[in-house]
């Protein structure tokens, strides 16, 4: 009977391996995960780190030596995962089930994916005495679903040296097929959207509710959130945008190039993406700050019309804007006849560094030759906003080729998550073959 190959050859199981553990955030419980990923580690004779804010949900920090001719690169990604509450799943989600070339489960994409892609490459290249331009740190990170109090922000607040020097890393969101105008892109993340939460307070006049009251807190609340459906803000194209755009235009050429790069033009913006349909959103909430609300607190009871009723509101910002920019947009479109405060603003990362972007292009290209890399900014978060703190440019590189009818995006977080195994290995492949080329 031959022999097994060793486990980073076979990077299916390895994934399998890890959504068996049920890290769901909260409560996360990531150590028996990290610890397993440990004892790989450890078993390979790589030098291992455990650094936690609460003993039962560790980081994990492993370094790789290299030549010393390039910066130590940075590979990272966390552990846990979304609740599965509510959804009815065709296979149960932490039994990691492969079915009909598929492996089933929950973090099958978001992201136990990229850490078995990277875990993978790193025990690859100790066993074969890789030579590195430079150390490579990888790095198995918890609670990135729910906050990062004992994720990537505790690390970089309080453990900032096990990242010295390191320019560049690698991370989610990106590196998968997406098909536009007959092309297949792989969108690797730049930059991304900061967020930038608030609470909207509407005051008037409260009383009992057999007596109605009109133009009061609920009135005026009503008029905001109709203007806030009606009226998106303003246009901004910011630098990442426009080279995500432009790039995109470049290669799709043509009539279609040329609407896509309209999307440029702030006076062309709105009626382009309406023009586009179903792919204007993808674009949409990246050239404008955005605003979802959320939440509300009103009256506690039935009979008693409220005085005072608070929106809660999931803002995003363009990179590069600041909360300030955000209140004053809002105030413009709904008036001033409401307070605004903003609870939770984090910075996202700076003007993105491209300077490994075309050495990630080339390594997609050489594994499919037919494939586009595009940058791409992200209308959500994730730890590139604490890693970019240090100077750390991320790009979102956990690359996968899925078939043309695969929606990345809708399976991620929903039911039924999910990965090919052909681009599980396919995505494996192309890390090891990054490793050898940064600089």
């Amino acid at each position: 009977m031959p022999a097994q190959a060793p486990i980073y050859e076979r990077p299916a199981e390895l994934l399998q391996h890890l959504i068996r553990f049920d890290t769901t955030n909260p409560p996360g419980n990531e150590r028996p995960c990290i610890e397993y990923i440990n004892g790989l580690l450890k078993d390979a004779g790589i030098e291992t780190t455990l650094v936690a804010n609460t003993p039962e949900r560790p980081n994990l920090i492993a370094r790789l030596k290299g030549t010393g001719n390039a910066p130590p690169l940075l590979l990272y990604g966390h552990v846990d995962v979304v609740t599965t509450e509510n959804q009815k799943w065709t296979y149960p989600p932490f039994e990691a089930k492969i079915v009909d070339g598929y492996i089933w489960g929950r973090g099958a994409l978001d992201m136990k994916h990229g850490v078995a892609m990277y875990l993978a490459a790193v025990l690859k290249a100790k066993a074969e005495g890789l030579s590195l331009p430079g150390d490579v740190i990888f790095a198995a990170l918890a609670d990135e679903e729910a906050g990062d109090d004992y994720g990537a922000r505790y690390l970089v607040d309080k453990h900032p040296g096990l990242f010295a020097g390191v320019r560049y890393a690698l991370g989610e969101f990106g590196g998968f097929n997406l098909s536009i105008g007959g092309k297949r892109f792989y969108p690797i993340m730049i930059a991304e959207k900061q967020v930038c939460w608030m609470r909207a307070s509407f005051r008037g006049r409260g009383g009992h509710g057999s007596m109605p009251l009109r133009g009061q807190a609920m009135a005026k609340l009503a008029r905001a959130l109709k203007l806030l459906d009606e009226h998106p803000l303003p246009v901004h194209i910011t630098p990442p945008v426009r080279m995500m755009i432009e790039s995109l235009a470049k290669n799709l050429g043509g009539v279609t190039g040329q609407v896509i790069r309209q999307i440029l033009n702030p006076a062309l913006t709105n009626s382009i993406l309406k023009t586009l349909g179903e792919r204007g959103n993808l674009f949409a909430p990246l050239v404008r700050n955005t605003v979802s609300p959320t939440m509300l607190k009103a009256s506690d009871k039935a009979n008693v019309i409220p005085a005072e009723v608070t929106l809660g509101m999931d803002g995003r910002l363009v990179p590069g804007a600041k909360p300030e920019d955000m209140i004053r947009e809002l105030h413009a479109l709904i008036g001033d006849d409401l307070e605004i405060e903003v609870f939770k603003a984090e910075p996202g990362p700076a003007a993105p560094d491209m300077g490994l972007f075309d050495t990630l292009g080339e390594t997609l290209r050489a594994f499919d030759p037919e494939g586009v890399p595009l940058p791409f900014v992200l209308s959500g978060v994730t730890d590139a906003r604490f890693f970019s703190l240090l100077g750390i440019q991320t790009y979102g590189f956990t690359p996968l080729k899925l078939p043309e009818d695969f929606n990345f995006v809708a399976t991620v977080h929903a039911a039924d998550e999910r990965v090919p195994v052909e681009a599980l290995e396919f995505g494996a492949q192309a890390v090891y073959s990054a490793l050898q080329k940064f600089h």
